[in-house]
């Protein structure tokens, strides 16, 4: 069956892909190839979801596929930043993740909910809630990787996976870079969320929609301290994983209890 073959060469191709970035992690700059295998697993990835979109007239947003769909967007944003930024080093925590997800995806097919059905605006929040989740996602992982680095580079000598890092005023750059891009995609969301969904702090909603709020607070009070007070370092690494952590709790926490302990659907 051609979804399974795709599935399969998706999930090999983000594995070896991510074995060999590992390979050559302390080096300053990584191989071409590995990303030549990221992009396949990444193409092979958007194909399977296509088909089965096509096949099913629809796409599941059980928490299992919305995951898949979201380590897929994750790669493919990953992969559009390394063309011109240093952080193709990422793929070493980000691709395995996707092949998880796939792999969980294929196994616990759902039914399906098409977004077609719904109108614009519901589309408009369902897929910008999506990016604005897979752009943080991103934002996360740097964060984690600038405090290894800021605590490597204390230490004497700091090992050689730090020093063939970018400097550290770079990848601060980069990860305001990214949350501005995911706060843009997560206001989006919230306005079109309030403007568009009847009863949003229903009782299935409330903690989704209070929980991004505060996600968003957070990453606006970050993003307006570094513009005024110059904040970074230690500040900007734990508002960002605290804000993500909100969000993670907002979107999978919700799907989590309804879907697989509950068993009720929620879309978007």
């Amino acid at each position: 069956m051609i979804t399974t073959a795709l599935a399969t060469l998706s999930i090999s191709s983000y594995l070896a892909s991510s074995a060999l970035i590992a390979r050559h992690i302390n080096q300053s700059k990584i191989p071409r190839y590995p990303f030549y295998l990221a992009w396949t697993a990444v193409i092979s990835h958007l194909f399977y979801t296509g088909i089965l979109f096509l096949q099913n007239n629809g796409f599941s947003f059980s928490f299992f596929s919305t995951s898949s769909l979201i380590a897929m967007i994750v790669a493919l944003l990953l992969l559009i930043a390394a063309l011109n930024k240093p952080v193709e080093k990422l793929g070493i925590a980000l691709f395995p993740i996707a092949a998880l997800m796939l792999g969980l995806a294929v196994n616990f097919a759902d039914e399906t909910h098409i977004l077609a059905q719904h109108n614009w605006a519901m589309s408009t929040h369902i897929l910008t809630s999506i990016i604005a989740f897979s752009l943080l996602n991103i934002a996360a992982l740097q964060a984690i990787l600038l405090t290894i680095q800021e605590q490597q580079l204390r230490s004497h000598p700091p090992k050689r996976f730090v020093l063939s890092l970018p400097p550290l005023q770079t990848m601060e750059a980069l990860l305001f870079q990214m949350l501005a891009t995911g706060l843009t995609f997560l206001t989006i969301s919230l306005v079109s969320g309030f403007l568009f969904i009847e009863n949003l702090f229903a009782q299935h909603l409330a903690h989704k929609t209070v929980l991004s709020i505060l996600a968003w607070l957070i990453f606006s009070g970050l993003l307006m301290g570094r513009s005024r007070y110059g904040w970074r370092g230690k500040t900007a690494i734990q508002w960002t994983l605290i804000g993500f952590v909100l969000l993670l709790l907002a979107y999978f926490g919700s799907k989590l209890v309804l879907e697989l302990i509950l068993h009720k659907q929620l879309i978007g």
